[in-house]
């Protein structure tokens, strides 16, 4: 690229990495921020013991490399992840990055799991900062709306406490996440131009191309499209799913044999996930999990260089042979369903 993005710090970055990203209009807030972006919600122990050194490691290299836009929220271990975010950010010009978070879902308990009250919503904002060391947050957005028992709350609780805060100056964007798309829909419908960005996940993957379906309505909104998760939360690796993973288990056998295939063939399935997941026009960011150094240099890998002649027949093949037999291309309302059981039965 000719002109260096705003993030550029001399003595910091390696301007050659930074000549080589691609930095993209972020909706209507002026930003530019960096066509792959690093997601935070490895750096717990839902995708396994993470060390905190791994982890900041792998925050300072993504940065170096290009990165500028990072996501975090309370929920990925209870704080364990925007604290480890916050070390790795010790030490690094502030100019250098945006960094997400979250309000809204907090912990594993589902008694305590979600709370979109104006109460708690300044509550978690001021424990981020502290967690992560900064002055402010760049945007700071809803999660999992489609958990709210009544989305009044979202619109006249959370989203004016986090507008309360961005006049306070403690945060400079407000974004809204969900995995079903139409909620997304009606919640930014319900609130025009209130919202800046909407964070999208799990759709636009090698088994759910969902997102394409509503990318003209979130532009015309002139929102910022982060688009999340191309590897459908570790299903589309070759380690496979976590067990807690909500997919139905048809999914996670096709996907299984997908990874199966790819070892066979000595290619990793996850990079063939990535490079599909960032051909897509039309999101601001691609937003990708990335635990250590390593995960770091495959993603930037596969957007880089593409893939290689054999691992584009291997991609091929998935497509035609095996990714076809899914019955299931979303695990849409499996969540939900499990959320309010388990909040039925704490009642009685």
């Amino acid at each position: 690229m000719d002109q260096l993005p705003a993030t550029f710090v001399k003595g910091f970055h390696d301007e050659a990495s930074i000549r080589k990203m691609k930095y993209n209009s972020f909706g209507r807030t002026g930003l530019k921020v960096s066509e792959i972006s690093l997601g935070t919600g490895t750096l717990c122990k839902f995708y396994g013991n993470q060390g905190e050194t791994d982890g900041a490691k792998a925050v300072r290299l993504a940065l170096k490399k290009g990165i500028n836009y990072i996501d975090t929220a309370p929920y990925y271990g209870q704080g364990r992840s925007e604290e480890i975010l916050g070390s790795g950010l010790k030490g690094v010009p502030r100019q250098a990055y945006y960094v997400a978070t979250k309000v809204g879902r907090y912990e594993l308990e589902y008694e305590n799991m979600f709370d979109y009250s104006a109460k708690k919503t300044r509550e978690s904002v001021e424990k981020s900062l502290t967690l992560m060391g900064l002055d402010y947050i760049d945007v700071v957005q809803i999660h999992d709306v489609e958990f709210a028992a009544d989305l009044n709350v979202i619109w006249n609780e959370t989203l004016p406490t986090l507008e309360a805060l961005k006049t306070e100056g403690k945060l400079k964007y407000i974004g809204v996440s969900a995995y079903p798309m139409d909620i997304l829909k009606t919640v930014i419908s319900g609130a025009p131009g209130r919202f800046d960005t909407v964070l999208c996940y799990c759709r636009n993957t090698l088994i759910d191309n969902s997102l394409v379906d509503y990318l003209p309505f979130f532009k015309a909104n002139n929102l910022a499209v982060i688009c999340a998760s191309g590897h459908a939360m570790g299903l589309l690796t070759n380690d496979g799913p976590q067990p807690w993973h909500p997919a139905q288990e048809q999914t996670k056998n096709v996907c299984r044999e997908a990874s199966d295939y790819c070892k066979k063939q000595g290619v990793e399935l996850g990079k063939l996930a990535m490079y599909h997941f960032i051909q897509l026009d039309g999101p601001s960011t691609f937003l990708s999990g990335m635990q250590c150094e390593s995960l770091v240099n495959i993603n930037l890998e596969a957007y880089l260089e593409g893939l290689t002649s054999k691992e584009q027949t291997v991609l091929d093949y998935l497509n035609e042979r095996i990714f076809s037999k899914v019955v299931d291309r979303n695990w849409e309302g499996i969540e939900l369903e499990r959320y309010w059981a388990a909040m039925r039965s704490l009642r009685t």
